[in-house]
């Protein structure tokens, strides 16, 4: 988190605020303005004193020139009154030396003197600094407007003053509160700065651990995988010579549901995987829900058989279709039958029931189990969210299966809900799938019988490499009892040197082995130009995208991701024919 900000200083008021400065000029002012009168007569002291007694001014009395000066130094004036004539100095002498004064030299002038009409004299005495010249005996009201309007014009010069002196000091406090704003912006620039590099950073350490998590992920799907091939190429190897007896049928079917329960486990993560990363695909076409629902039931019903339980179905017509991968969607009824006959005790009863909107259908899936509590409702379709069950109810799983499904689901534009009136007393899921939109033109059938018959495997030269032995020779073990001539290698330069010397027509390559990878082999064996090399296939326990893009571009025709079903790999042998003298790297 940031450490707190400081906040921002408010500029202090100004001692005088300029308007204020204004108002006093304007309105005379608040305090009494001084005037120098200087004579060297007491009696016209007296006269002055007299005439001003009423006017608020306060009068500074000097007998002489140096008296005056002495008075300047230590007071303001608005106005002088001088006399002409005084004995030490005359009064042109004095305005002159005022006037010679920085602090006095702006004081106005008014002088008082008996010489009437005398030109040298008003001459001399504007010269010297007067503002204006009086005559004695001189008139009272004309010398109080005069003095009166020097009083006011001092008055407003001392207001215009002070409020350039409020307009500096607030122009320094503003730019105090600038400089202290430009301060605080580039700390806090600074620390956005920061901010965003540490959550870039972060951002970067989560996008590295969600690529570690990833990578973590499909290391765990190949390593788990990489045992079930061997144990699921020995179970078909087991049936195929004809072992009958109970106690190992027990066994081979036991085998065979473990390791389709592994299997589904491992989907089941790596799928939540691609989800979660927007890399999972849809393989849409026009599909039956009926269709959809069998296959999902054939797929549950060994658990539903093996828990005892009743499954009482209500599927739909034909008629009823969807848009959607057929593959996923059985995926999706197969997760809630499972998980339907996992938390139930058994000879449980489990009710598949479809019903259909205008545009919508819905199926709802109803068991006995242990219920949701009302509080838990959504939290079942969380990741690693599950039920808590008794010990003797657990089947295990990682708690993914529900969110798996929701988010399939979402996929196809559908949703899913829970149902329960508490623990104890059941559930049920309501799945709600847009119904397929108007069919397209139907193809022209073919003519019966037009159809490619199915052609016979026949015997093939396979090379087999898997640096795990076990795989490599259960695999070569399963293939040569139906009938194929195959060679082992256990890393990827035998599986060169092999090709080069057995020729082989099929090449089923582990990718993860030594000395040369898979991808690396399947380049080297490529390039030997065998003559009778047909197909090269991938099987191998790493399953992403990547994998599957890195495989055909160094040259393999499938990619096949293990424990490959023995049926699927038995099925593909029979799409092996003759080479053509050309290999392609799809």
């Amino acid at each position: 988190m940031f450490p707190a900000t400081p906040d921002l200083p408010v500029p202090p008021a100004p001692a005088v605020a300029p308007e204020a400065a204004l108002a006093a000029g304007e309105g005379g002012g608040s305090g009494p303005v001084k005037i120098l009168v200087v004579d060297d007569e007491p009696s016209n002291l007296a006269v002055m004193e007299a005439v001003f007694q009423d006017s608020g001014y306060t009068l500074v009395h000097a007998s002489s020139g140096s008296e005056a000066l002495m008075a300047l130094m230590n007071h303001e004036f608005a106005v002088l009154v001088l006399d002409v004539n005084m004995p030490d100095m005359t009064g042109f002498e004095l305005a002159q030396l005022i006037k010679q004064r920085k602090k006095t030299a702006h004081v106005p002038i008014i002088f008082l003197t008996a010489y009437f009409n005398d030109d040298q004299h008003v001459v001399e005495g504007y010269g010297s600094g007067a503002v204006d010249y009086l005559h004695k005996p001189f008139n009272v009201g004309v010398l109080r407007s005069k003095v009166a309007i020097f009083a006011d014009l001092y008055r407003k010069t001392l207001a215009l003053e002070q409020v350039n002196q409020a307009l500096v000091q607030q122009v320094a406090e503003r730019a105090t509160a600038q400089e202290q704003l430009r301060l605080l912006n580039e700390t806090l620039e600074r620390r956005v700065q920061e901010r965003t590099h540490a959550l870039q950073l972060r951002d970067a350490q989560l996008r590295e651990a969600d690529r570690r998590k990833d990578e973590f992920l499909a290391t765990l799907a190949h390593e788990l995988r990489n045992p079930l091939a061997p144990v699921a190429y020995a179970l078909r190897l087991l049936r195929l010579k004809g072992a009958s007896q109970p106690h190992v049928e027990r066994s081979a079917d036991l085998i065979d549901r473990q390791v389709k329960a592994m299997s589904r486990l491992i989907d089941d993560l790596m799928d939540v995987s691609r989800i979660n990363q927007g890399k999972i695909q849809l393989h849409s076409s026009r599909v039956e829900l009926a269709g959809i629902l069998q296959d999902a039931i054939d797929a549950a019903r060994p658990m539903i058989d093996e828990q005892r339980h009743t499954l009482v179905l209500q599927l739909p017509p034909p008629s009823l279709t969807l848009d959607g991968d057929p593959t996923r969607l059985a995926q999706v009824f197969m997760n809630l039958l499972l998980n339907a006959a996992k938390y139930m005790d058994a000879g449980g009863r489990i009710e598949l029931t479809v019903d259909t909107s205008a545009d919508e259908a819905r199926v709802t899936l109803t068991d006995q189990g242990i219920g949701i509590a009302p509080g838990r409702l959504e939290k079942v379709f969380e990741m690693f969210s599950q039920e808590e069950a008794a010990l003797s109810r657990s089947r295990g799983g990682l708690g993914i299966g529900l969110a798996l499904t929701r988010r399939l689901i979402e996929l196809h534009g559908g949703s899913i809900a829970a149902l329960s009136e508490g623990v104890g007393h059941g559930s049920s899921f309501v799945v709600r799938l847009p119904l397929a939109g108007p069919a397209a033109p139907a193809a022209m059938a073919l003519p019966e019988g037009s159809g490619q018959a199915a052609r016979p495997v026949r015997p093939l030269r396979i090379l087999v490499a898997d640096d795990n032995q076990d795989a490599a020779d259960a695999l070569a073990e399963l293939l040569g009892a139906l009938g194929h001539s195959v060679h082992r290698v256990y890393d990827g330069e035998a599986a060169v040197e092999a090709a080069r010397l057995v020729d082989p027509e099929l090449v089923l390559l582990d990718i993860g082995m030594p000395r040369l990878n898979g991808y690396e082999a399947c380049e080297a064996i490529r390039a030997l130009g065998t003559r009778s090399l047909a197909q090269m296939w991938a099987i191998t326990g790493w399953g992403q995208a990547q994998d599957m893009r890195r495989a055909r571009e160094a040259g393999f025709d499938h990619h096949l991701v293990k424990p490959v079903s023995p049926d699927t790999l038995i099925g593909m042998l029979a799409d092996v024919g003759p080479a053509r003298g050309r290999h392609r790297a799809e």
